[in-house]
């Protein structure tokens, strides 16, 4: 099933490079039985599938283990009956915990419905790593909203992207009318996803690496919170009930609508209610309903409105107040507007009427503007942590810990240098624009010949260019309506859903709320799942 790029998840992906046989992480052999790496603990999981050229010979089954020593079910699925079988009661609980998306044929209506695609099996991820990337959360959201504050920092970090990329030349257009005009917000809202992949280091260890931060739109929190479910159930079925309890209780859309709640309880109005600023065409919808219903259930009343909607029926009072269709709106959600496809003039005009108003917006336009590629590189730059944090030098290690290496492309020598290393190792690098939604990285000689076009161009300073990271591939099954089981060589992402709730300089709210583990096919060099090549996951801690 391929989805449209609704319901932004991010989904910036890493390539990999190809696997040594019968190696961990292409320098340690395979020891003892279950190809055991003595590094790791664990090997590759390799399962079973009817497709002709996956049978266990083809596929290494015989000498191998799901997860090695880690999980211990592999030798279960020598049985490829017992596999369809597995596959279909997994789809059928998929459908009843609610891991649900609309079809591609009626994307604008739930009469008929799918389950979204996932793993039949938990993906292996190092519980180190894991415990890594939540404890860093809460300072990835101090960061985002010290950036939000930082005006200085903003246009100076952007002044040359601007002047090249159109989209965010806009968004920086409407950033500064409102601070010309003051900023009428007193409350300010992020609901953040840091996205991490696992490296693969030369001596057999692995770290983690930031892929980028999601300010606007993160998806796949209600989806997530259904998906443990789901993978309790297969291994329940296996009989490894110790397994099953070692899947992690998950309920980022909880998490997501406290936030928001704490945002409506301080903007100060019981009668007002939350905007959703949704796209005519979802898919995604079920994702964002398990928030929905989580603020209902506190009362908090959400209603869903295009960009379209607001131009023609939303208003601000003499206090900017915002209004639509006559009701006062506390919060503005955004579930759209992260890409420039999403704009027309009139939609650019709504927007700018949503961030003059005293509305909390989720994001406004700073923190958006906090996502981007151009600032993620230049956060990386020595010293920079450290103004914007300062006196936390334990929040500054941390976070530097997490960065892959990061290039400006800007004119100059700097820029100059970045371009001759890549054009040089291309397999080590990737060519990221500024933009959101997966699927628009350039790889390998698609990156050459682009590089090649820009190295004497303005142009070349919308984008950035950061190490390609480099995790090592496992065996799982991907279920997606309408196509056959695969059983496939992975690699997956590790996000972190983060919140934070600010009024005035005060912060009264930081923390991390949940997880959402996609796994793709090594061949996709980028794309999530609303792109169509990832699935949803959940972690086997290892």
């Amino acid at each position: 099933m391929f989805l449209r790029e609704e319901g932004h998840e991010g989904g910036v992906w890493s390539a990999i490079g190809t696997p040594v046989a019968g190696r961990c992480c292409r320098s340690h052999p395979w020891q003892g039985p279950g190809n055991w790496c003595p590094v790791r603990g664990w090997g590759w999981c390799f399962l079973i599938s009817d497709s002709p050229d996956l049978t266990p010979d083809r596929a290494g089954v015989g000498d191998s283990m799901p997860v090695g020593m880690a999980t211990g079910w592999g030798s279960l699925l020598q049985d490829e009956q017992q596999l369809e079988e597995l596959a279909r009661q997994a789809v059928d609980r998929a459908l009843a915990e609610g891991v649900l998306l609309r079809t591609s044929q009626a994307p604008s209506s739930s009469h008929v419905v799918s389950y979204a695609p996932f793993t039949l099996f938990p993906s292996p991820v190092p519980s180190a790593l894991l415990e890594q990337a939540y404890a860093v959360q809460a300072d990835f959201n101090l960061l985002v909203d010290a950036v939000s504050q930082n005006a200085v920092f903003l246009e100076q970090t952007l002044s040359s992207t601007i002047k090249r990329d159109s989209f965010t030349a806009r968004l920086f257009d409407i950033h500064k009318q409102v601070l010309k005009e003051g900023i009428a917000q007193t409350v300010f809202l992020g609901l953040n996803r840091s996205d991490y992949m696992f490296q693969c280091n030369p001596d057999g260890t692995t770290a983690l690496k930031q892929i980028e931060i999601n300010t606007i739109s993160a998806s796949f929190g209600g989806l997530a919170s259904r998906t443990p479910a789901v993978h309790r159930h297969v291994l329940s079925v296996l009989g490894k009930t110790k397994e099953a309890a070692k899947i992690l209780s998950n309920n980022p859309s909880k998490g997501l609508a406290m936030g928001i709640a704490k945002a409506w309880e301080l903007y100060g109005s019981a009668n007002a209610q939350v905007l959703l600023i949704a796209q005519e065409k979802e898919r995604n919808i079920f994702d964002q309903r398990a928030i929905e219903n989580e603020l209902l259930a506190r009362n908090i009343h959400v209603i869903r409105r295009r960009f379209e909607d607001v131009s023609e029926k939303g208003s601000l009072d003499q206090d900017r107040r915002l209004f639509m269709d006559g009701q006062e709106v506390a919060v503005v959600y955004f579930r759209d507007g992260y890409m420039p496809g999403h704009y027309s003039l009139q939609n650019w005009e709504a927007r700018l009427l949503l961030e003059r108003s005293c509305a909390v917006k989720c994001p406004d336009i700073a923190t958006q503007l906090a996502g981007t590629k151009k600032v993620q590189q230049e956060l990386s730059r020595a010293g920079m942590l450290e103004s914007l944090l300062p006196g936390q030098p334990e929040a500054v290690a941390r976070l530097r810990a997490t960065f892959a290496g990061l290039y400006s492309l800007d004119l100059g020598e700097e820029g100059d240098q970045a371009i001759t290393k890549a054009i040089a190792a291309p397999s080590c690098f990737v060519l990221k624009p500024q933009r959101e939604g997966g699927g628009n990285n350039l790889y390998g000689e698609e990156m050459v010949q682009a590089l090649e076009r820009l190295r004497d161009s303005e142009e070349r300073a919308s984008y950035i260019l950061m190490e390609k990271i480099e995790p090592e591939p496992f065996r799982n099954c991907l279920l997606r309506p309408g196509s056959p089981a695969r059983v496939i060589q992975c690699i997956s992402e590790l996000g972190i859903f983060g919140v934070y709730v600010r009024e005035g300089k005060t912060l009264v709210m930081n923390k991390h709320v949940g997880h959402l583990l996609r796994t793709k096919a090594i061949e996709h060099a980028d794309g999530g799942v609303a792109a169509g090549v990832a699935v949803l996951d959940n972690p086997y801690p290892v």
